[in-house]
């Protein structure tokens, strides 16, 4: 499989890409407009980065006790009832006078019962396009992201300004339920990838596993840390410039789509094994532009050619499913996905935090730096990304299936 098109006319790619594009639309449009609320309520760029970025902290008690769900529930089921249950905690943010801490309160909620989420849907695009897609469906489904986004972050913009934050809650709702609805009419039912019943002793068991390798652990770093240190500087955006949030954000989704769509489309096989390191310094550098204080245009420039740098997930998941034992793949690809949110609440944490000591623009500089470091220190011990894994399925994974592409 080498087109899009060939992915659209696989059967159940098309609601999967359908349900997949309105739940980051939801998030998205959500995130922006719970950001503004809570900078509104209480003038602080730590609790209004939280609000966009801080639901991801709970991924981390989500990936320790909930991951193996992943495997082990219907996947349409699941990934219905999840954008149900988002719908429904995002509309009970907007209620009026609900009070800060309640508002949080429901957002870890969420961010816990999310965690399972990633993998669900990934490992239903593996059982959808098979082997030889999953590749190219991934990167596909990477670029709707940049593209929702772009959209979503001018469509939360203007209904921020026309509906009021709150309304824009209730709108982001709906979204999710449009999500809930593609997901249980568009695909068919499917049995669990894997057996037994969801566990915490089963995840702590997938997940100490896939730790004990020490080139996937440098890995799994390189995913996580550099991306959530940069994805704090984003999430002082609104706390930076209140008036001019959504373009800074539209310019990253932009840089996002058109990074995702290079690596995945067209980046030859060779420079795929060294590029990962380069992207990743590309993702943070830019950032040290904001302590200048340059005019907008600048800003959004430097913001969009950094988010170039987010196509080093891609090159770097290549890595991590050469190294993944084939019946841990969609564990492992959960374990990406919580680690990485959960990496992106820590940043915007930190940044809120240096903002709150400093300025949003010195905290975005200093966290640029700190990725920087981060990065030089991981690459000596990240994996070429020659080929060459573990085929062994280990015991109480399930029914495995062969994983020989990136992401």
């Amino acid at each position: 499989m080498r087109t899009y098109r060939e992915l659209f006319r696989t059967p159940e790619f098309t609601p999967l890409f359908c349900a997949s594009t309105a739940q980051v639309a939801a998030q998205t449009v959500a995130g922006l407009a719970l950001g503004t609320l809570v900078h509104r309520a209480t003038g602080s760029p730590l609790l209004s980065a939280l609000a966009m970025s801080g639901p991801a902290l709970a991924q981390v008690a989500g990936a320790a006790t909930l991951l193996s769900a992943a495997d082990r529930l219907p996947p349409r089921a699941a990934m219905t009832g999840l954008s149900l249950l988002f719908g429904l905690g995002t509309a009970a943010q907007a209620i009026p006078g609900l009070p800060v801490a309640a508002v949080f309160v429901l957002l870890a909620a969420l961010g816990v019962l999310a965690s399972p989420g990633g993998g669900v849907r990934q490992g239903l695009l593996h059982e959808i396009v098979a082997t030889d897609g999953y590749l190219l469906g991934r990167s596909l489904l990477n670029l709707s992201v940049g593209a929702t986004q772009t959209g979503a972050f001018a469509l939360g913009g203007v209904l921020v300004a026309t509906l009021s934050p709150r309304g824009t809650l209730l709108a982001a709702a709906a979204l999710y339920g449009v999500a809930a609805a593609v997901a249980r009419w568009g695909l068919t039912r499917r049995p669990p990838r894997a057996t037994g019943r969801p566990s915490t002793a089963a995840t702590w068991r997938d997940n100490a596993r896939l730790w004990s390798s020490r080139p996937r652990r440098y890995v799994f770093l390189a995913l996580w840390v550099p991306n959530g240190l940069i994805v704090g500087c984003e999430s002082l955006f609104v706390a930076y410039a209140p008036e001019d949030a959504g373009p800074l954000l539209a310019s990253a989704a932009v840089g996002m789509l058109t990074g995702d769509l290079l690596a995945g489309r067209f980046l030859p096989g060779r420079w795929r094994r060294v590029l990962a390191v380069p992207l990743l310094l590309l993702l943070a550098a830019p950032y040290a532009l904001f302590a200048l204080r340059p005019p907008l245009p600048v800003l959004v420039a430097a913001t969009a050619l950094s988010a170039l740098g987010y196509a080093a997930s891609l090159l770097l998941l290549e890595r991590l499913m050469d190294l993944t034992p084939d019946g841990l793949a969609g564990h492992a690809l959960g374990l990406h996905t919580s680690g990485m949110l959960a990496l992106q609440g820590v940043g915007a944490v930190l940044a809120g935090t240096a903002a709150e000591l400093t300025s949003p623009s010195t905290a975005m500089a200093v966290m640029a730096a700190v990725s920087v470091a981060v990065t030089l220190t991981l690459a000596r011990g990240l994996p070429r990304g020659d080929r060459g894994r573990p085929t062994a399925p280990g015991p109480g994974t399930g029914r495995g299936t062969r994983w020989r592409v990136r992401r």
